[in-house]
């Protein structure tokens, strides 16, 4: 397996829309999500941004195959909301047990800070996620 490159939340510091002229993959208001898949063979995911405004983002990810590295746990400042559109993968929740196995149709909520890694992915296809970040504001729930 190998290491994951989703970019640091940091990195991602000013939210970008997604735009022809940036030389983007896709446009801000059309693209179909299954359009342009990287090949299965990669060596890591991708990380397609699709739309950002204040506050919010939302980014395409394709992986096949890939995992966390041993040890690594995300540990971001933003919430993240995801669904699984094709494929599958197994999520792990640094405060729980086991796994979460994740199948087309199936999302999670991972509130700020809340550590997590992806256990597995499944091999010989595409899993597509679709992630929607958001910037906690004070006063939310999270």
């Amino acid at each position: 397996m190998t290491e994951s490159k989703r970019p640091s939340p940091d990195s991602q510091a000013t939210p970008r829309q997604a735009s022809p002229q940036s030389g983007s993959l896709f446009s801000p208001h059309f693209a179909p999500l299954f359009a342009k898949l990287p090949a299965l063979t990669v060596a890591s995911e991708e990380f397609s941004p699709l739309f950002a405004c204040a506050g919010m983002r939302i980014e395409r990810i394709v992986s096949s195959g890939q995992c966390s590295p041993p040890g690594f746990w995300y540990d971001q400042a933003e919430g993240e909301w995801v669904i699984v559109l094709a494929g599958a993968a197994d999520l792990r929740f640094a405060d729980e047990t086991a796994p979460r196995r994740l199948c087309a149709g199936d999302y999670v909520y991972i509130a700020p800070h809340r550590r997590h890694r992806v256990d597995w992915t499944a091999t010989g296809e595409s899993t597509i996620w679709l992630a929607v970040f958001h910037t906690p504001q004070a006063g939310d729930d999270d």
